[in-house]
């Protein structure tokens, strides 16, 4: 095979040198023949493609086009099923490449174009999970969630660690990234997760009536469609690669706070794609976007039990002490990221307040309740204490009663 790049110095020495057929022969080592050839044509040499060799797939194709035009994504291993029913009986690594030329051809190309955001018009949420799970105390870890939000115009991001996917916490979340971002756009932007999204594209109760107290819109990514939250997207790679990258968390509290300063020194750089500052757009944004409301929609968790006869509720795999007077009483209960609580719903009585705790399999008890439940068991067992009498002096009698 006769190179472009020998096919032109064999003109070269003939033309400029001046050398004979057989010289040229003898200072290169190509063949006589193949240099007269050269010498002849003002073409360079070129070489179409081999002719393809037959393959063990030729007489299944038809069948193989048959089956991915009534599903696309029928998986190699279903067609390689079908096919060797008919006789095949070649790999799987030749029918995977004949697949990855056929199945394009079946399925309707998607395409992107550029995507000009306006300020204060939306604002994207997602989660994601972080690579490692999170420190809780008392030497256990556990698997966290990373809500973020993201203005897309200005490229302002915050963020807050939660440990469920339950609305309550996805709106502790949501809140506490609106307040970072400093004010309200005017839609939210939102893939189909299970609390935010009931099916067809309709939101959950939950969800509409949280954008409902704050007077915002949504808006309901299709299903797979992530891409239309692209600028958040980016983000989680940056957030992973370069937050969480040689990185030590003590606890939640901890991860929280670097996780906010990290946030804050992000919003004040130049960001790659709008090359501007962030913060700078930002202010600009603020211009156009509502104001916080100074109360914000609740998010912590409510719900009623009565007291039982072990004075305990059970929450998020702990058990927390009530009140053991209140045994038989109906309570309310309010648990948020750093407190649980709970009220008597016939009297008001404070029932338990106790520091929220994510490890789990683990009992608190409140001192006072303990105390409680120690002197309803000694009366239980007849342990009353002796009333206290006075004595007094026999003289003070003997004044009284006369001789």
């Amino acid at each position: 095979m006769l190179h472009v790049e020998q096919w032109a110095e064999i003109r070269r020495m003939s033309r400029v040198e001046g050398l004979s057929q057989r010289a040229i022969q003898r200072r290169t080592g190509i063949h006589r023949l193949t240099i007269k050839r050269a010498l002849e044509t003002d073409q360079p040499p070129s070489y179409g493609p081999r002719r393809k060799r037959p393959s063990k797939l030729d007489p299944y194709r038809a069948e193989i086009e048959r089956l991915l035009g009534q599903d696309d994504e029928l998986s190699g291993v279903r067609i390689r099923e079908e096919i060797e029913a008919l006789g095949y009986q070649g790999g799987k690594s030749i029918l995977d490449e004949l697949l990855a030329e056929l199945r394009p051809r079946y399925r309707t190309p998607r395409t992107f174009q550029s995507t000009v955001y306006r300020p204060g018009e939306l604002c994207q949420f997602d989660l994601c999970e972080p690579r490692s799970e999170i420190p809780v105390g008392y030497g256990q870890l556990r698997k966290g969630y990373l809500l973020t939000a993201e203005l897309p115009f200005s490229r302002a991001f915050a963020a807050t660690l939660i440990f469920s996917k339950r609305f309550e916490d996805i709106a502790y979340g949501m809140n506490r990234c609106l307040v970072h971002l400093g004010a309200l756009p005017q839609k939210l932007v939102w893939d189909r997760e299970g609390a935010i999204h009931a099916g067809r594209a309709r939101p959950t109760e939950e969800f509409a009536a949280f954008c409902g107290r704050l007077a915002v819109g949504w808006i309901i990514l299709d299903p797979g469609d992530c891409q239309a939250k692209g600028a958040l997207e980016r983000t989680h790679r940056f957030l992973h690669g370069n937050f969480e990258a040689g990185r030590r968390f003590a606890n939640p509290l901890d991860f929280q706070d670097q996780l906010d300063r990290w946030a804050q020194k992000i919003n004040a750089r130049v960001h790659r794609s709008t090359r501007a500052v962030v913060s700078e757009r930002l202010a600009e944004e603020h211009e156009r976007m509502r104001a916080l409301p100074a109360e914000l929609p609740r998010s912590d968790r409510r719900f009623v039990i009565r007291v039982p006869a072990q004075p305990y509720l059970r929450f998020d795999r702990n058990d927390y002490s009530l009140d053991p007077h209140l045994v038989g009483r109906r309570v309310e209960v309010s648990a948020g990221q750093s407190e649980i609580s709970a009220i008597a719903l016939d009297s008001g009585e404070l029932a338990a307040r106790h520091r929220r705790v994510f490890a789990g399999g683990l009992t608190f008890t409140d001192p006072a309740h303990q105390r409680a439940l120690e002197e309803l068991r000694a009366e239980r067992k007849g342990h009353h204490r002796e009333p206290e009498v006075e004595i007094r002096p026999l003289a003070r009698y003997d004044a009284l009663i006369p001789a």
